[in-house]
């Protein structure tokens, strides 16, 4: 495999001053970041598919182990405070579990059995879509929760770093991410894990846009989870409406911390009309915004 041979550009490293071994560490990485950009095609089409599943009611699951399933976990664990992504429309299988957030877990990355019980136990099926991340392709935890899931009708992603691996052959939707051998024989966590943490953070802020939890370049979904994030709801609501911050606080308040509510109430919107107004937007405070102006024939 590819990620796992040994580069002869950098079979010296060990022996470089420190300045020369961190510039081509860096030149490494923006060759990871063009592994990303050459997979855009594929990311593109893999939201489209995942919008169509997530729209209203599926769930996002995140498979892997090791680096890649604790960047898999990062990933998930953000929507919620960023773009409230319901917490029971998320899994985050690790092999290992919680323990192998923070240290290796002997053994666990092969549990294959255990994979696709913990898939079955969550009642996986076609409103689903789970993101399957392997940097070789062929880790057997992964690739069995991917079977496991294809095979309960969810949708299913791929991403790895070799070609014509397991991971990407039998998923819906295949993101390889050409990254190469790494600077250090074998560590996925340099080239491999840089392209798969952007690759998640597309994929997952695409989706988040497209399911209509951005506006505006806003995150209008935000959750105050602490005082930063309280601040940035309040500069949200006040850069959208241009009201004066006691007006906001008030708004927010009636809103239960809603910033899109917010939005719909200081336009002039009782609670109970912004609130039916949004669920037909399905959630999208633009589309909202546009029906009440057509509704006030403006």
């Amino acid at each position: 495999m590819d990620t796992e041979r040994r580069c002869a550009r950098f079979s010296g490293i060990d022996a470089w001053e420190p300045q020369d071994a961190l510039d081509a560490m860096i030149e490494a990485q923006l060759a990871a970041v063009a592994a990303v950009r050459a997979a855009r095609g594929p990311i593109a089409d893999a939201v489209a598919a995942m919008e169509a599943r997530l729209g209203e009611q599926g769930r996002l699951i995140y498979a892997g182990a090791g680096t890649s399933g604790r960047l898999a976990v990062q990933d998930g664990a953000e929507l919620m405070p960023t773009f409230n992504w319901p917490p029971e429309r998320l899994l985050l299988f690790i092999a290992g579990g919680r323990e192998a957030l923070l240290q290796a877990v002997e053994g666990a990355e092969d549990e294959m059995t255990k994979a696709a019980e913990l898939v079955g136990r969550h009642d996986v099926g076609p409103r689903d879509a789970l993101i399957a991340v392997a940097a070789s392709g062929t880790t057997p935890f992964t690739l069995a929760c991917l079977r496991e899931a294809r095979r309960r009708g969810a949708l299913t992603i791929g991403i790895a770093n070799n070609r014509g691996t397991p991971i990407l052959d039998e998923a819906s939707h295949a993101i390889f991410l050409d990254t190469g051998p790494e600077p250090i024989a074998g560590s996925t966590r340099m080239n491999a894990g840089t392209a798969q943490r952007i690759t998640l953070n597309l994929l997952s802020s695409l989706l988040m846009i497209r399911l209509g939890r951005v506006y505006r370049g806003l995150m209008v979904d935000v959750q105050a989870s602490n005082a930063k994030l309280a601040r940035r709801r309040e500069a949200i609501v006040r850069e959208l409406t241009g009201r004066s911050r006691p007006e906001v606080r008030e708004a927010l308040a009636c809103a239960d911390g809603s910033v899109k509510l917010a939005v719909l109430l200081l336009d002039g919107c009782d609670l109970e009309v912004a609130r039916a107004v949004l669920d037909r937007a399905g959630g999208r405070l633009g589309a909202a915004i546009a029906a009440l102006a057509r509704a006030n024939g403006s």
